[in-house]
């Protein structure tokens, strides 16, 4: 049976995730929060101890929703041949733009971090990025198996660049000028686009 403080902690994450994404970080006052959320200020403090670590846990639970079916695949991409597992990446990269709501929500929240970065949001990553990241530089390792540590690194930041631009713009480019469309067949199409010309672009061939 869920305890009456677990129901109480996840009813302000749930507000917090709400509001970060409408407001950003700046934008969210705790007060706003406990609105929301139909609690006291006590419990933030007692659940999270304060906005700050909110915050953080908001971010936390946001980046494991993006990161989490990635992570669950990759002990697949060694039965693949490293074009089959890229373009399986990819695919899952892109996933999130058949997603609504949560996701959407968690896709907001880092767009916020773009514009402005919050030290919370710095020292997650530092925390939280790494499993994900060895997944993607473990990838362009098969096409580039003589670079060095910091080439593979730039090399899958700029193979996660490619998802990501569609993802984290996906509202905008739905709409005007650009009317991208967002359904099964189109993102598939996307995916296997984008899987080909990146294979191109990491010395495979495509």
């Amino acid at each position: 049976m869920t305890r009456p403080s677990e129901v109480t902690r996840e009813r302000i994450m749930k507000a917090a995730e709400r509001l970060f994404a409408e407001r950003g970080y700046d934008g969210t006052s705790i007060r706003a929060i406990v609105a929301r959320a139909h609690v006291n200020q006590a419990a933030i403090n007692y659940h999270f101890e304060g906005k700050d670590g909110l915050y953080r846990e908001v971010l936390r639970a946001a980046f494991r929703g993006l990161t989490e079916d990635q992570l669950a695949h990759a002990g697949e991409a060694g039965a693949m041949s490293r074009e089959e597992a890229l373009a399986a990446f990819v695919r899952r990269q892109l996933r999130p733009l058949l997603a609504r709501d949560e996701v959407s929500r968690h896709i907001r929240i880092f767009n916020w971090e773009t514009v402005r970065p919050t030290p919370v949001f710095r020292k997650l990553l530092s925390e939280e990025a790494a499993p994900f990241m060895g997944v993607a530089t473990d990838l362009v390792r098969r096409f580039l198996p003589d670079a060095d540590y910091r080439t593979l690194v730039v090399a899958a930041i700029w193979l996660l660049g490619q998802c990501s631009i569609f993802v984290r713009n996906r509202e905008q480019l739905a709409g005007p000028p650009v009317e991208l469309a967002l359904e099964e067949t189109a993102i598939g199409w996307l995916a296997e686009t984008i899987s080909r010309w990146t294979i191109v672009g990491l010395g495979g061939t495509a």
